[in-house]
């Protein structure tokens, strides 16, 4: 069952109770990046193993996003500045226990490439915060398969 996330802003990626950042680099440019992310949101399922719909809403305002396992993400983006940051929070999902969750992908150049930082952070239940960061070498692998398979897109 579908249920309404507290709403946060952009701050609580800083601030969150569960935060779990983890980073990359990409031999793609940050504007390149930048356009994959947000600009090319039905895109990701090509490139993010764990994606396997995404789609802008109201405009590109929104997003609609579903991964493996069943998970369901309606959100707002909160910030989409090129070619540094791109956010979003969760307004509405079927995940239990989440009671707020925002995300945010940071980049900045690195040679002619690009650093890639990726911040989950959410608030929930004593139990989902404890599985979020039991997940987190999974999720971390996520990451680092998505970065390299998106990297090799860009190059292609």
């Amino acid at each position: 069952m579908a249920h309404r996330l507290r709403p946060v802003g952009l701050e609580f990626a800083g601030t969150a109770p569960v935060r779990l950042v983890f980073g990359q680099e990409m031999s793609a440019a940050p504007e390149a990046v930048f356009r994959a992310l947000a600009e090319d949101v039905t895109g990701w399922p090509r490139w993010f193993g764990s994606v396997t719909l995404a789609r802008p809403l109201d405009g590109g305002a929104g997003r609609e996003i579903r991964l493996r396992g069943g998970a369901r993400f309606r959100e707002t983006v909160l910030v989409a500045r090129a070619p540094e940051v791109y956010a979003y929070r969760v307004d509405v999902t079927n995940v239990p226990g989440v009671r707020a969750m925002a995300e945010e992908w940071r980049l900045a150049p690195a040679g002619t490439g690009t650093r890639v930082r990726w911040t989950m952070a959410a608030d929930g239940t004593a139990p989902f915060r404890v599985a979020l960061r039991a997940a987190r070498p999974g999720l971390g692998r996520a990451f680092r398969s998505a970065v390299t398979s998106l990297d090799g897109r860009l190059a292609g």
